[in-house]
This record gives C-alpha cells, structure tokens and sequence, in this order.
C-alpha cells in the first residue's frame, strides 16, 4: 500500500478543504494517508525545524511519499532533499523562497516591528482567529535553503493567479529540473476550484510511485 503524508499550509490544519479532499481520494485510492498538525498544538512557536520534526515523525523514517501545499510544499521539499528515503513528492503552489517572499510581502517595517515586538498577531485559517505568532519562525527559516535541491520525482500544480506565492516561482524552481514536472492551472493560491481537476492527476502520479 502507498503512504502518503499530506503537509497542510502555513495557519491553516489536518482539517482543512485541501486536506480532507485528498484523504478522501487517495484513501479511495487504496492508500494510507497521515495528515499530522504541523505545529503539534502549539502555533504561536512555529518553526520550520519544529515542523521537519513532525513529518519525521509521521515518516517514522520510512519510504512514504509527500504532499504538501503552499509552506507544507516548502516544507515537503525540504525534507526529501534530506531524506532519500521520500520516494516522490506532490507539491501545491510550494512556497519556494518562504522567508524572501515573507519580507517582500510584509515590507521592512513591518518585519522590523515583528522583530522588535517579538511576536504579531496573523490570522489562523484553521482555528478562524488571529493568533499570536513569535518571530522565532523567522529566525529559524533563514538557515533553509530558498530552493530545495531534492531528486525525487515530483509533481507541482500552481495557480495562475496565484497573489501568495506567485507561479513564476514554482516555474523558475522546474526550470532545468528534468524530474519535475508543473502544471499551471487556472486558479488563484488555494486551488479550491480545480481539485476535482487535478485529483485523479495526483492518485495516477502517486500510484506510478508504488
């Protein structure tokens, strides 16, 4: 049986649109899927380290494959160009460049204030509230690599009308990475509206992995 591990994205959770729709058709499937809560209950200290421990550990250090969308694409492609045991990766619009696109997004003196303050308050899609976030996540995700490096076989899907993380990224990342392979679709950050396009897509890659 394949094992998926689904990484769901930055203050959102195991619970959510994206999450369920893929549990629900990979399990169809006749596959094994674990959606862990990336900040293991405790959102204000995110921290990509803190984040790679949970898939680890939701790994148990076997060969599975991983699914991630927006920072869990990040992240799942951070984790296999560590972890040759990842046997291929599904990425959705992947937040290549997290903390370039995070400062250029909230501008200098916004960071600096995040910096100062030592945590903001962002708005928690999962738990539909703002929640203190300490500028530990900063930190920490300067000492990642902008564009993994990994070899697994992998397949992105990246609105293009994505406002978050702009397409030309995941473009610019498959550019001369033979083993990737994009689709851009018509569609803005969440894909909400092309998931029942792009499922059957993603059980066929998965599957050809097995």
């Amino acid at each position: 049986m394949n094992r998926v591990v689904y990484l769901h994205g930055f203050a959102s959770g195991p619970s959510s649109s994206k999450a369920r729709f893929f549990r629900g058709a990979l399990e169809a499937a006749g596959m094994e899927v674990v959606v862990p809560d990336l900040a293991a209950g405790d959102f204000e200290h995110l921290t990509l380290t803190g984040q790679m421990r949970v898939i680890e550990r939701s790994t148990a250090g076997g060969s599975c494959a991983l699914m991630g969308s927006s920072m869990g694409g990040y992240l799942a492609a951070l984790y296999a160009a560590r972890h040759p045991e990842i046997s291929r990766l599904v990425l959705l619009a992947p937040a290549f460049d997290f903390v370039g696109r995070w400062n250029e997004r909230a501008g200098a003196a916004e960071i600096e204030e995040w910096r100062r303050k030592g945590s903001a308050e962002v708005y928690h899609y999962g738990e539909g509230r703002n929640c203190a976030l300490h500028y530990g996540l900063m930190e920490d995700a300067a000492q990642y690599e902008p564009w993994p490096d990994f070899r697994q076989p992998a397949l992105i899907f990246h609105g293009a009308h994505d406002e978050v993380v702009p397409a030309e990224l995941s473009q610019e990342f498959a550019t001369g990475r033979p083993h990737v392979q994009l689709e851009i679709v018509d569609s803005g950050h969440e894909l909400l509206n092309v998931l029942e396009e792009i499922g059957p897509k993603v059980v066929e890659f998965l599957r050809e992995g097995s």
